[in-house]
């Protein structure tokens, strides 16, 4: 019998037939050609990348996982507790390659730090994206991520996402279709790509809001 991952599934609940629910697995949804945002959370929101080697070692393992199942990935950003995707899936589809790539991480950042316990919490999570619009604003949201979390200044200064690279700061690690992510700006040669990359991005930068300090008088 063929051993099916349990990450090739999303569980969902139908309406009871008796005193309790049951549960039943429910394919995704997976188009060959179609654009995905994907990511997975650490159990607990407990860390998934302690150091730059786990990032190393996650870079590597995408690698060789994108190429096998014809990932063409168009931008991606590895924080500390998760790590978020986006790409176009081939025939091969995405779920059996994401049981690979977070299993197989998974035991190997156990090994490193001596764990035992489960690294991620739910499944994997995805979204299909369907169109041109909501593509960009993903590849947008993605790179701004170290940003928007206050661990980085500007979407430059961190080096675990795709914004260096496709904005000619730093070679492309090897599963980065980095041809196509420029392409879907419509310039005529990459330079000009690269510039229209880059004012997307910063145009969606949104000043971070001082906090305000609510002062409480406590009688005495």
């Amino acid at each position: 019998m063929e051993k099916v991952c349990e990450h090739h599934f999303r569980t969902q609940r139908l309406p009871a037939t008796d005193t309790h629910d049951v549960p039943v697995n429910k394919p995704r949804i997976e188009i060959a050609g179609a654009y995905y945002h994907l990511g997975t959370r650490g159990n607990n929101r407990c860390d998934i990348f302690e150091d730059d080697d786990d990032r190393l070692v996650f870079i590597l393992m995408l690698n060789g996982i994108a190429d096998r199942y014809g990932w063409s990935i168009v931008a991606y950003c590895l924080m500390t507790t998760h790590y978020h995707l986006v790409m176009r899936i081939g025939e091969a589809g995405m779920a059996r390659g994401f049981c690979e790539l977070n299993g197989g991480y998974a035991r190997e950042f156990n090994a490193r730090h001596g764990r035992r316990n489960h690294l991620f919490g739910r499944r994997y999570w995805d979204g299909m994206i369907e169109s041109e619009g909501y593509l960009l604003e993903s590849i947008r949201y993605t790179v701004l991520n170290p940003v928007r979390a206050g661990i980085a200044g500007s979407p430059a200064d961190w080096r675990w996402s795709s914004y260096r690279a496709c904005a000619g700061l730093d070679h492309p690690i090897a599963c980065l279709d980095l041809e196509h992510a420029l392409g879907l700006f419509n310039r005529p040669h990459v330079v000009a790509a690269r510039h229209a990359f880059r004012r997307f991005v910063h145009a969606g930068l949104v000043p971070r809001q001082p906090t305000k300090t609510k002062w409480v008088e406590i009688a005495t």
